[in-house]
């Protein structure tokens, strides 16, 4: 659901280079979110942050169950593992299952630049600036997206910031700016004037919005 989502759950980047204390690790070194499908929860979405030193690891878990009077119909399981040294992409692994189909990512960081290999894709050099769908950092608007189901390099449009709120799963409204990116995937994403990952929405395969409310 981080990369491309074609079918109902099926499209999640950081800042390509600079000092790792500039990277926007969250307050509590954790962010997470419910999943919100016709008013329901439906699976959660969360990363947590362990900084060391000059370095920077990044874990990212998704889950999503939908049913159907009961009746499992989507299954969805994302992991990712981001590394980053001085600011910097340097390594990334990335399992996906959706229904029972698997997918992949690898990617790193040699003398010849960023290596990516992926299911969907040969070998290729990523440009410098790119970074993983990981979507924490609205600096991955600025580059192409190395997508984390199946590795292929994506360039969507991004449109301009647009200020609005967005609800929180307490029910609180923050303000945040909505950014909507259209191409191979299409996904809206906010963030906060700070930077933190606010939202995220999508809609899936029956027409309906799958909607990110940070816990």
């Amino acid at each position: 659901m981080i990369g491309r989502r074609a079918a109902l759950l099926g499209a999640v980047g950081l800042v390509a280079a600079g000092d790792p204390a500039a990277l926007p690790v969250p307050a509590g070194d954790a962010l997470a979110f419910r999943m919100m499908r016709h008013g329901d929860a439906i699976g959660t979405h969360t990363l947590s942050f362990q900084p060391h030193g000059d370095a920077l690891t990044v874990h990212v878990a998704v889950d999503a169950l939908v049913t159907l009077l009961s009746i499992p119909i989507v299954r969805y399981s994302h992991r990712v593992t981001e590394n980053w040294e001085a600011g910097r992409l340097v390594g990334l692994d990335s399992e996906t299952n959706k229904n029972g189909d698997r997918e992949w990512a690898r990617a790193r960081r040699t003398g010849a630049g960023l290596i990516v290999t992926g299911s969907k894709t040969a070998q290729y050099t990523a440009p410098d600036s790119a970074v993983g769908t990981t979507y924490w950092n609205r600096h991955m608007l600025d580059g192409p997206m190395i997508s984390l189901e199946d590795g292929v390099l994506l360039r969507p449009t991004v449109s301009p910031a647009q200020p609005q709120t967005v609800k929180l799963a307490s029910g609180a409204m923050v303000q945040a700016d909505r950014y909507q990116l259209r191409g191979a995937f299409a996904v809206d994403v906010w963030y906060e004037p700070s930077g933190t990952w606010a939202s995220l929405a999508f809609t899936v395969a029956d027409g309906s919005t799958v909607q990110y409310e940070r816990l």
